[in-house]
């Protein structure tokens, strides 16, 4: 099983970036995909969750409006495009799946990348 997270970088405060996490080794649509971002000091956090019984995408209140999440099961891949990225954005970002669920509880997920530096700067 692999998750590559690709696509992060440094950008200035209003810019924006997408992410890309293609995955390989596992039925993607099966699975539950999740993005996560953890910042210094701070615990890892839910961004976004595509649920695996009906593909639709939830997202936690401080990305909601500007960061959109989308999927590519013929590509196994998913991505986060962020966009009005502020200083608070900065952390490592991760992808990580979860079999059949509905959700993406950041403590119970089965597989995850590695993660990617986003740094926001003002």
């Amino acid at each position: 099983v692999q998750l590559v997270e690709s696509g992060g970088g440094s950008v200035q405060t209003g810019g924006s970036l997408s992410l890309s996490c293609v995955t390989s080794g596992f039925r993607f649509d099966h699975y539950a995909i999740g993005w996560f971002r953890q910042a210094p000091g701070k615990e890892r956090e839910e961004l976004a969750c595509r649920n695996s019984n009906d593909g639709t995408t939830s997202y936690v209140d401080p990305v909601k409006g500007r960061f959109i999440m989308t999927s590519d099961n013929a590509k196994n891949a998913a991505y986060l495009q962020m966009n009005n990225l502020k200083p608070d954005d900065t952390a490592v970002y991760y992808c990580a799946v979860r079999q059949f669920s509905e959700s993406c509880p950041a403590y119970s997920m089965d597989f995850w990348g590695k993660g990617i530096l986003v740094t926001v700067s003002s």
